[in-house]
């Protein structure tokens, strides 16, 4: 503590103060001993914590005394709270009502003394004091817990967990669920980034709307919505894994990526469609069925469409694809692939194709495939989805034959475990597997007033079906089971995206919007009176109104440019650089003048000469520069015309 009293302060020197001329000012500035102020800092420093040591040896003493003095009878506690030596009567009030309390909480629970008889008072002791040191290592706010309390708590939550992993239903978040209004039409696309902060739906209805989980409230509005590829159906949308960009795929040749907040940044090429050779065009000719980015590789993205190809392309490169890969039939025909994927590690590119085969290539090498199966669902139907397990090992594929199916690529002849019965209308159902990848998850199609539409899941070992949710009373199109969220996503055929959840198991996403209330509409503030405003109405921007039309006419004529008198038509030739009023225009005044008649039918040869005389008197232009050498000028003598109406026509001069 720093000593700031009438001891540090000192009276002015009396000379100093009236030879610097402040006498009057008062005392003195305050001076500080630095070291004297840290030894006494440092002797507090010591003295607290010799007190604080105190106090907690105290503290243990008491808690040990207490301990080893519960299990005997009300009587001995309060005589040893009574014969306590260096206690206050207070002190001795609250300890003995404390021991009190703890010994019929002993006596009420479970019984202690036939754990002490079995022990012994050597061991019992032994083992309160290690109890105590634990205690007092964590140093507990309160009154101690009863015995048994913490066990029971661990053996509880140990109890719950094992329940979970022998019950995988519980891992289920369905407890809670809200509800998106994407549109009226099919959701036929889902995405999520990955921190799980946006969701994206796109629909029949060409829309793609972007969901801000973190900006929403409870009235749940998209905060975007656009059409990125006009009047074409939205096939897909994914984040890359990154999360600052989006594929768009929709029923058009040509795929988009957009960013973030859904501006494009690429789009790719169209192809050739009179190129017979698909492998020599620079991008699809036909529409696209789907598309996914890679894994690993945030820049690269796989696209398959009806030209019979699957491409990979580069968003910095959209002038032309990466590679190409062609399905083939088993006659070695081209075969329309419907759904494709890249595996997790991003080394493999699998295809579902129309003729029921799922084909698969090493990315790196695009001619061959590396596993295939011919007879993997039902030719002629299209396979909507095909995805690999978190682990890798797993291939699970949606097909149009109803049936949902799991492969080992490694023993690609015939399936691990397959279902039936699962109707599927769309071009796009999916199935994706849960976080902990031991539940697979798909949804079904009705039709219209045949139903409800559900969300099954299997345990992915068995294929026993652990549980169902009955979605709507429409298909279940999009599902998507987001690892970090641990929420699922659904998208509808009547339109609607469902968010499912758990506010224990769950995190963040639908949690963070259905907490905060609706904003209220700001409404306008109503007027007393109705006020019409018009621009220029305030006085400041009104024009002066002249209230007589005399004045204003007076006014006028003293302005030369209003009271200037128009010019009169031209009469005549014209004048002033003004046409007459011989044509309208001036090129009708030109070719009047230039239609006069203005011939000489005189001879040239007399009009030339009649200005010899003037010429050969006054030379003036040529005659000067050649007065030397200008020879005599000799002129054709005129002969009289010879009458040829006598000679034969053959004979005449032909002009």
């Amino acid at each position: 503590p720093l000593v700031a009293d009438a001891e540090m302060l000192g009276t002015p020197d009396p000379d100093l103060a009236a030879t610097m001329g402040f006498s009057g000012f008062g005392k003195k500035a305050r001076t500080f001993d630095l070291e004297a102020m840290f030894e006494q800092t440092r002797r507090t420093a010591v003295e607290r914590s010799r007190k604080v040591l105190e106090a907690r040896e105290r503290e243990k003493e008491d808690q040990t005394e207490k301990e080893f003095r519960i299990p005997y009878t009300d009587s001995s506690v309060s005589a040893s709270c009574a014969t306590r030596p260096g206690s206050t009567s207070t002190g001795r009030e609250a300890m003995c009502s404390e021991s009190g309390d703890k010994s019929n909480e002993a006596l009420s629970g479970p019984s202690m003394q036939s754990q002490s008889s079995v022990k012994g008072p050597a061991e019992d002791t032994d083992d309160d004091d290690d109890d105590d040191d634990d205690d007092d290592e964590e140093e507990f706010i309160g009154p101690p817990l009863p015995p048994g309390f913490k066990d029971s708590d661990d053996d509880n939550d140990n109890d719950d967990t094992e329940e979970e992993d022998n019950d995988p239903v519980k891992r289920i978040p369905d407890s809670h669920e809200i509800t998106l209004q994407h549109g009226t039409k099919t959701v036929s696309a889902l995405g999520l980034d990955p921190s799980g902060a946006r969701l994206i739906t796109g629909g029949y209805d060409y829309d793609v709307k972007f969901w801000d989980f973190a900006g929403m409230d409870a009235s749940l509005q998209a905060f975007r919505s656009l059409q990125p590829c006009e009047c074409h159906q939205i096939k897909s949308l994914q984040y890359s894994s990154t999360g600052d960009v989006i594929l768009v795929v929709s029923g058009n040749s040509q795929a988009k990526v957009l960013d973030r907040d859904g501006f494009p940044v690429m789009e790719c090429i169209k192809g050739d469609q009179y190129i017979v050779d698909m492998t020599n065009t620079k991008g699809h000719t036909a529409m696209l069925n789907s598309g996914c980015w890679h894994p690993k590789i945030k820049e690269e993205f796989l696209t398959c469409s009806n030209d019979g190809t699957v491409r990979t392309w580069d968003v910095n490169n959209e002038k032309k694809h990466k590679s190409v890969f062609k399905p083939r039939s088993v006659q070695g025909k081209r075969v329309i692939p419907t759904t494709c994927t890249y595996s997790r590690d991003g080394k493999l590119i699998a295809a579902g194709c129309q003729d029921g085969s799922i084909q698969i290539w090493d990315r790196n090498m695009s001619v061959h495939t590396k596993f295939h199966c011919r007879q993997a669902h039902a030719p002629g139907t299209d396979t909507s989805c095909l995805t690999f397990s978190y682990d890798g090992t797993v291939l699970a594929s949606r097909g149009g034959d109803d049936t949902l199916k799991t492969w080992d690529i490694r023993q690609f002849k015939k399936p691990l475990n397959s279902a039936d019965g699962l109707p599927s209308f769309f071009p796009m159902t999916d199935c994706c597997f849960s976080p902990d990848d031991k539940i697979l998850v798909t949804g079904t199609s009705v039709k219209k007033g045949g139903g409800s539409g559900k969300l099954f899941f299997f345990y992915r070992e068995t294929f026993q079906k652990l549980y169902e949710i009955e979605v709507t009373d429409a298909s279940v199109v999009r599902c998507l089971w987001h690892p970090k969220l641990n929420q699922i996503m659904v998208g509808t055929g009547n339109g609607l995206a469902k968010v499912y959840y758990d506010p224990v198991k769950s995190q963040r996403g639908a949690k963070l919007c259905v907490v905060k209330t609706k904003r209220k509409e700001r409404q306008a503030e109503t007027l007393t009176q109705d006020y019409i405003i018009t621009p220029h109405a305030l006085p400041m921007f009104r024009e002066p109104r002249q209230r007589s039309t005399r004045k204003q006419l007076e006014k006028d004529r003293l302005d030369p440019m209003k009271s200037h008198k128009p010019e009169p038509p031209v009469a005549g030739a014209g004048r002033g650089g003004r046409v007459g009023t011989h044509g309208v225009t001036l090129s009708s005044y030109i070719v009047k003048n230039i239609a006069l008649d203005k011939t000489d039918d005189s001879n040239p040869r007399e009009a030339i000469l009649r200005h010899a005389k003037e010429a050969e008197e006054n030379p003036y232009w040529v005659a000067p520069a050649y007065a030397k050498t200008q020879p005599k000028t000799v002129f054709a003598e005129v002969e009289p015309e010879d009458d040829e109406t006598d000679k034969p026509e053959w004979k005449k001069r032909k002009i």
